[in-house]
């Protein structure tokens, strides 16, 4: 039978999405949405600040900032919300979409230095990258037969060299998962590489070609429950590169919280910190929060970080959550910075770089570590001026965003994480200035000018670390959740997602918090 009474634990993207579509799979269940903060969202934050000279506004992203339009599971929120008349798009064809680079340190063993396009223009880079896919195809299939998992790093290593996996293999994981690319699980974060090897018989360049030479059959779609209701939106992402909203990401979830607010069998509980989450014998759970009375419910969606629903679980059956705290988590500091000059001044068209790991490793680099830097008037121009038929030479000012943190050893930060105009540039920020200089002027340009602006967000364990075996973890987490006979300790009815158990990026949150609960329906209470 449905269930009658649900708990989403968690606010973020995941747990939003989860109740949005718990809501609409059991519209006669009563739903309670709790969460620790004062604000949904997690780390989805977005902040318009006027500029202390021009008076122009600014969007400041803490988050993520674009979106891919593969994710049909977002373009169903755009349609079903009504966000489309707040969409901003990047073409295909435009420079934010076409130029993207990386930046070699001159302390590095590469022969190449400095900044670079990842495209087909004829540098040393490019030739070494062709090379290594080149030669791949040639090389014996060297994967031991019982090898289940493995590191990203040793995956590229293996297929490649050490030196393309260090250099491309560790730049991109920056990007993703500020990480460190020898601890992330190469099935877990990239899944398709591994079947491709296999379709290519042990070579990734083979399978990657007989991808595109014999499509896969086409997925069965009979399910109405894999129905995508995507309106018009599929339209609109035709021949877009990333996409994003006018006012930032915050968009998409304060658009959430608010169809929540005004769906009558849901209730939002802020200022609710879950203490603990115990099974009673009735096939319900009790759960007791700091936002007032505790709670029982027949079935429970967690979308809180996975060391925190350990952290809450009651003392009984620990089985099949023995995993949850398997995997580290990293942190990142994203910084926001806004020059009072146009971007032409500061940065070449594109959408922005990454930086590889050290040759010599992370506690050789000087703090503070960067992993990327991100282009925000070129790549989002739209925020901020309107779109003309130039990006970005319109614009007076140019807003770039650092990613620093992760594997890096990272300097204290500052008592205030916003600029003022009673403190001056703190060291962190002129350290950054320093780098970007390096990286963007080096020393045959002038000085990259004192921002005008600048905002520090400090985003603590925000991204998983998913190492070497999280996929059959995660497999016997599920099956043991879902136990029947003397193993029924949970029932079926405690379902875990989020970041820590799928994807991290945006549109695997939200798929994760559109197919929770999918089972419910045939769950004995």
């Amino acid at each position: 039978m449905p269930p009658a009474r649900i708990a989403v634990l968690g606010g973020g993207l995941t747990g939003l999405s989860s109740a949005f579509h718990l809501s609409r799979r059991y519209p006669k269940a009563e739903i309670f949405l709790l969460d620790r903060e004062a604000q949904l969202g997690g780390w989805v934050r977005s902040e318009r600040v006027k500029l202390p000279i021009s008076g122009a506004s600014v969007v400041l992203e803490g988050g993520p900032r674009t979106l891919r339009p593969n994710s049909k599971s977002v373009l169903e929120l755009v349609n079903l919300l009504k966000l489309e008349d707040k969409i901003i798009t990047v073409s295909k064809s435009a420079p934010p979409a076409r130029n993207r680079f990386l930046y070699i340190p001159k302390s590095d063993t590469f022969r190449f230095h400095g900044l670079t396009r990842l495209g087909l223009s004829i540098s040393p880079l490019l030739l070494f990258m062709a090379g290594s896919l080149l030669l791949e195809p040639f090389k014996r299939r060297n994967r031991e037969a019982n090898l289940q998992d493995e590191s990203f790093d040793a995956f590229l290593t293996r297929r490649f060299n050490p030196t393309f996996a260090r250099i491309f293999g560790s730049a991109l994981l920056h990007g993703i998962y500020a990480s460190d690319s020898r601890k992330v699980s190469v099935r877990a974060a990239f899944p398709t590489l591994w079947n491709i090897e296999d379709r290519g018989k042990g070579s990734l360049v083979r399978g990657m070609l007989r991808n595109s030479l014999t499509p896969d059959a086409p997925k069965d779609t009979t399910s109405t429950d894999d129905e995508y209701q995507l309106g018009k939106v599929l339209e609109m992402m035709r021949d877009v590169s990333v996409y994003s909203f006018r006012d930032g990401m915050q968009t998409l979830t304060k658009a959430l919280e608010d169809h929540l607010q005004s769906t009558p069998n849901v209730s939002i509980l802020k200022n609710a910190e879950v203490s603990r989450l115990n099974p009673l014998e009735n096939h319900s759970f009790e759960i007791s929060h700091t936002g007032g009375e505790s709670l029982r419910v027949t079935h429970v969606a967690s979308a809180l970080p996975l060391p925190v629903l350990k952290h809450i679980l009651g003392s009984g059956d620990q089985t099949s959550v023995s995993h949850l705290t398997a995997n580290p988590i990293t942190s990142v500091n994203v910084v926001n910075l806004v020059f009072p000059c146009p971007p032409s001044q500061i940065h070449p068209e594109g959408f922005g770089y990454l930086i590889p790991r050290p040759s010599e490793g992370y506690s050789s680099a000087p703090s503070p570590g960067i992993l990327g830097v991100v282009f925000d008037s070129c790549s989002l121009h739209d925020q901020d001026i309107p779109r003309t038929d130039n990006y970005y030479k319109e614009s007076s000012f140019t807003k770039l965003t650092i990613m620093t943190g992760g594997p890096y050893l990272s300097l204290p930060l500052p008592p205030h994480l916003s600029s003022s105009s009673s403190t001056g540039i703190p060291p962190f920020i002129c350290s950054l200035l320093d780098k970007l200089q390096i990286h963007l002027r080096g020393s045959s340009k002038g000085p990259i000018p004192n921002p005008i602006y600048w905002r520090i967000w400090q985003n603590r364990d925000c991204i998983p670390t998913l190492l070497p075996g999280h996929l059959q973890r995660i497999a016997e987490m599920q099956a043991g959740l879902k136990g029947k006979g003397q193993n029924d300790y949970w029932g079926g009815r405690l379902a875990v997602v989020g970041a820590g158990v799928g994807g991290v990026s945006m549109g695997d949150c939200v798929e994760a918090g559109r197919r929770v609960g999918r089972d419910w329906a045939d769950v004995g209470l």
